[in-house]
């Protein structure tokens, strides 16, 4: 029987190589095209068309796999994301993929300056968020390329998917990959395929950009920690594991 499968997140997160092991396993095949990303159950309207038409307009090449699989790291952000897609798909393993949510900030400002949207200095735009939300234009993106601390409060984005699918969210760590912790063979086991699969690109560095991160001083570096602080927690006891990155 043909099973559904959804990488929700996060955002700068390591999710596209993360799509490629995924893809490359010979009973798991990946939503096409993957961009744009489908981003289906952002839209009732979309989802009204039923599972059929799902099936027949982002699996239309698959064979004989056992897994249809489909990216978008906008849903971890979309409240109805998960009810929507339980409605539609019933049963679904989701695959979630975090990381240090400071380096995630700093990834996410790189991405958003790279790509025309942000004009503000690393430090000022953080100093900013930490004031709050920063408007942004729904017509260029579907979620704020400015959220760069919001996104990084996990727990508060996964309690719906943990609610629609209590027994088949799966959480890694980029750093877990990163460092060989934890394997493709391990996210094979957890959904269900056979974990003995190498893929070819298994091992190689993951979510690297050009040149070396821009530093942030002590003191911001300190007042982010303690944003994050109570949300880390609550993740960490969420999971029953510690955090692969500083918590304190």
């Amino acid at each position: 029987m043909t099973r559904h499968l959804l990488v929700i997140g996060g955002q700068r997160c390591g999710t596209t190589y993360l799509n490629a092991v995924l893809d490359a396993h010979p009973d798991i095949t990946m939503a096409r095209p993957a961009r744009p990303e489908p981003k289906v159950f952002m839209s009732d309207v979309l989802v009204a068309k039923g599972l059929d038409w799902y099936d027949a307009t982002y699996f239309a090449h698959a064979t004989s796999e056992s897994v249809l699989g489909e990216k978008s790291t906008s849903y971890l952000e979309d409240a109805e994301a998960a009810a929507r897609a339980a409605a539609m798909l019933g049963g679904a393993d989701i695959v979630v993929q975090l990381r240090d949510p400071v380096a995630r900030a700093v990834s996410n400002w790189r991405f958003s300056t790279s790509h025309g949207l942000e004009e503000r200095s690393l430090a000022q735009a953080l100093e900013e968020n930490l004031q709050g939300p920063r408007a942004w234009d729904t017509s260029v993106s579907s979620v704020s390329p400015f959220a760069y601390l919001e996104r990084g409060r996990y727990l508060d984005y996964l309690e719906p998917w943990y609610a629609s699918f209590p027994d088949t969210v799966h959480v890694r760590f980029l750093e877990d990959v990163i460092s060989g912790t934890s394997t493709a063979g391990d996210l094979y086991a957890s959904i269900g395929v056979d974990p003995g699969f190498v893929p070819p690109d298994e091992g190689r560095p993951v979510n690297r950009s050009d040149g070396p991160p821009p530093m942030l001083d002590d003191g911001l570096a300190r007042r982010l920690r303690d944003y994050f602080r109570e949300s880390d927690v609550r993740l960490s006891a969420r999971l029953g594991r510690p955090l692969p990155w500083r918590v304190d």
